[in-house]
This record gives C-alpha cells, structure tokens and sequence, in this order.
C-alpha cells in the first residue's frame, strides 16, 4: 500500500510554492487583476505550506513505522522542505503586502 500522505504532502507542497508566482504572472499579464489583489494567494501558500509540513511528519513516521517498506521518504522529504518553502514566501509576501498598505496610508 504506497504512503498517500507523502504523495499528499509533495503535491501541497508545490501548490504552495507555485500560488504566488502563477497569481503574480497572471496580474501581469492579464487585465485580471492587479497586483495587490495577488495577495489572495498568500492563505493558499501558507495553509498548503503548513499542511505539507503536518502531512511529511506523518509519512515519514509511517516509513519509521514500517521498517521502510511502505516507501515515500524521498516525496516526504521533499514535500516538507517545499511546504517550508511555500510557508516562507507567503510570510514575505504578506510582509510585503502590510508595508504597502502601510505606504499608501500615509502617503
């Protein structure tokens, strides 16, 4: 039976990294929307992130569990350093997006 929690994890992971550039590219490229409406992405990369975190934890104990025999520890692996890395770029994107409010409301 294969670890579907690493293959979950791997999968949130890159759904969180990938949001904010994919809404980014379509606010400039698009009519769509503008750039500060992008920040709709930054839930969809936190909570993936750290739902990618939760769900690596719980596969590589399931392959510790198993002697290893149930596989997944690579897609754990890189399901958490990508749900890390997702997490990361919601936080500077939302750190970014606070200090622009911030200037235009005392402009």
């Amino acid at each position: 039976m294969p670890n579907r929690r690493a293959l979950t994890s791997l999968l949130l992971g890159l759904v969180a990294v990938a949001a904010l550039p994919a809404t980014v590219a379509v606010a400039e490229g698009t009519d769509l929307l503008e750039l500060p409406q992008a920040s709709a992405a930054i839930p969809v990369a936190g909570l993936g992130g750290l739902a990618a975190v939760v769900l690596a934890r719980g596969a590589r104990e399931r392959v510790r569990r198993t002697l290893g025999r149930v596989g997944g520890e690579r897609s754990a692996r890189v399901g958490r350093a990508l749900g890390i890395l997702g997490f990361c770029l919601a936080l500077a994107a939302l750190i970014a997006i606070a200090y622009y409010q911030y200037l235009v409301r005392t402009e």
